[in-house]
């Protein structure tokens, strides 16, 4: 997570006026361009695929209408749409007063640590800046309500999943997908897709939000009585890593260069754990179930908007790392329980299909602000 003054504003802000000149100049073909911004960070994670699943699908039905950038460099007169508050911030200071601003604040409350304090502190201040505060889950539009955010400022708008890429496989998938990770046969195969390390390094100092310790905690508790072999993807996992081999379950990280395939990665499992103090989403509540893995999480972010517990997904409350390794042995005990939440969460996924929410979006924010 960025500092609260971090130090890439002060080099964004030179580059910015040492660019502003030429910009001036291009202020035609800004113009021309599409009229929404999105905005997404640079490194290809999640940010950045949400930003691409919105626009994508926007601009399949009202072409010409949004493009994404990597920086908000030269945009004049137009709606420039942050796809990370943390990314706003950087930038809040020096962006013109001639574009419309929108942010996505999909997570962060005092609470979660002094430089959280300080950046929701700073979010705040600068709100009056902003057209929209676009948030994903219903428990984070409530905060924003309380903090004082005007409620016609706040849209909420779910992430998206794309359900043609992320889908079940068949037999022969799965089983290809599990031998190339090398699980074996009679494992319960447990998935964790995230970035829970500080920083984009190692990863080996951990982000407690993200909690990283309960995964493990629960895992420890699991490998008890159950063959387990857990699965990784995304960047800065080395606390995990750590941590698994230390108390020696089995495990294979995978970080994928095209964010896409990790849909084969979810073949490969069981189950999928959501171990979280604080979310926006996550991304991998949506893809797990687009895929046919039971989901079980901790009640974070969409997660509470998305699972109807013992339907399509089961909850447990944040920290309680037993209560996760408890919901996870049931699952790995009941062939029947596992089928009925592959299908039902795969039901649910559908009707969060990046085509549906775009729209959402669209309706929701763009269409005022382009009128």
């Amino acid at each position: 997570m960025p500092a609260f003054r971090p130090a890439i504003a002060g080099v964004a802000r030179r580059s910015v006026a040492a660019t502003y000149a030429a910009a001036h100049a291009a202020r035609l073909y800004s113009c021309r361009s599409a009229p929404v911004a999105f905005v997404t960070e640079g490194a290809e994670w999640t940010i950045h695929w949400i930003g691409k699943g919105y626009v994508d699908a926007i601009e399949a039905r009202h072409p010409g209408t949004a493009q994404l950038v990597g920086r908000p460099y030269g945009l004049f007169g137009r709606i420039v749409h942050f796809g990370s508050q943390f990314h706003w911030q950087n930038w809040a200071d020096i962006l013109p007063t001639s574009n419309r601003y929108v942010v996505n604040y999909f997570h962060g409350k005092p609470g979660d640590g002094p430089e959280m304090a300080r950046h929701v502190e700073f979010f705040l201040e600068k709100c009056p800046r902003l057209e929209r505060i676009v948030t994903a889950a219903s428990k984070v539009r409530r905060r924003l309500a309380r903090w004082g955010v005007p409620a016609e400022k706040i849209a909420t708008v779910p992430l998206g999943v794309d359900t043609a890429c992320f889908r079940p496989p068949d037999e022969d998938e799965r089983e290809a997908a599990r031998s190339r990770l090398g699980v074996p046969k009679q494992a319960i195969c447990v998935g964790s897709f995230q970035k829970d390390g500080v920083g984009w390094g190692d990863g080996r100092e951990p982000k407690m939000i993200k909690g990283p310790d309960v995964f493990v905690a629960a895992m420890g508790r699991l490998a008890r009585d159950h063959p387990v072999f857990v699965v990784l993807s995304g960047p800065a996992r080395g606390y995990v890593k750590t941590e698994l081999e230390r108390l020696g379950i089995p495990f294979a990280h995978v970080y994928p260069r095209d964010y896409r395939e990790i849909a084969r990665i979810y073949w490969s499992l069981d189950l999928y754990l959501v171990a979280s103090r604080e979310e926006g989403g996550p991304q991998s509540v949506l893809e797990s179930m687009a895929s046919g893995v039971p989901l079980i999480s901790t009640r974070v972010g969409m997660a509470e908007d998305v699972i109807a517990e013992g339907r399509n997904g089961l909850l447990v409350d944040v920290g309680d790392a037993d209560a996760l390794a408890a919901r996870a042995a049931e699952l790995a005990g009941d062939s029947d329980v596992r089928r009925s939440l592959r299908a039902a969460g795969r039901e649910t996924a559908t009707g969060y299909d990046w085509s549906v929410v775009a729209e959402t979006l669209y309706e929701n924010v763009y269409r005022e602000l382009l009128s």
